[in-house]
């Protein structure tokens, strides 16, 4: 697992460097999204700044197999920003939510692999949290998508009921002491260890 704050540092370093292609290579050019493009070939938008936290697995070479990105919601964040009508109240905010965003897992993989990946990076969403503070994740996902996360057995709850045209649903996770469990139960956790969260070199 590797972590880097800041999309200008990240951009620094060839595995960071490749989760901008492969977000490029998942949002654009396979789901079409109408977002920004940097040189023909790295995915990034104006939440990609200073604050952003960017949460990898490399394989044991060094490529990208799967990413995250996680946003303050104490600024600028998709679900405040562009869709807070998606939520019943307004969009949680605070120092101890982070929106979860560009949930990415290569192309490359097959089946098998791409669910033992997403697990792999589902629990290093837990552990961070856990470690850091964070209380709550929240973030945008399409209707089939958010009935996997649902499924995933931990505290997650809608924020309000999906949007009339683009069946897109605001959500929150709240983590706590019991998440890991909760995760276990449903077989979706993968031990995170310490020495795996280091920032890539």
């Amino acid at each position: 697992m590797h972590i880097e704050t800041g999309a200008a540092r990240a951009m620094e370093t060839r595995l960071f460097r490749s989760m901008f292609e492969e977000r490029k290579r998942i949002f654009v050019d396979l789901l079409h999204w109408d977002v920004p493009v940097l040189a023909g070939r790295y995915e990034i938008d104006q939440f990609d700044n200073d604050a952003a936290v960017y949460i990898v697995i490399a394989d044991a070479e060094g490529e990208h197999l799967a990413s995250a990105r996680l946003l303050p919601t104490t600024g600028d964040h998709i679900l405040g920003t562009i869709f807070p009508e998606l939520c019943e109240q307004a969009p949680p905010r605070g120092g101890a939510i982070l929106e979860i965003t560009r949930f990415c897992l290569a192309r490359r993989l097959r089946a098998r692999e791409r669910l033992e990946v997403r697990n792999r990076l589902v629990s290093a969403l837990v552990e961070y949290a856990l470690r850091n503070r964070i209380q709550s994740y929240t973030g945008v996902a399409e209707w089939p998508w958010f009935q996997q996360i649902l499924s995933f057995g931990w505290a997650c709850r809608p924020l309000g009921l999906p949007g009339s045209t683009s069946c897109l649903v605001a959500l929150q996770i709240d983590i706590d002491g019991r998440t890991r469990e909760q995760l276990q139960a449903s077989g979706i956790w993968r031990p995170v260890g310490l020495a795996e969260f280091a920032k890539a070199a």
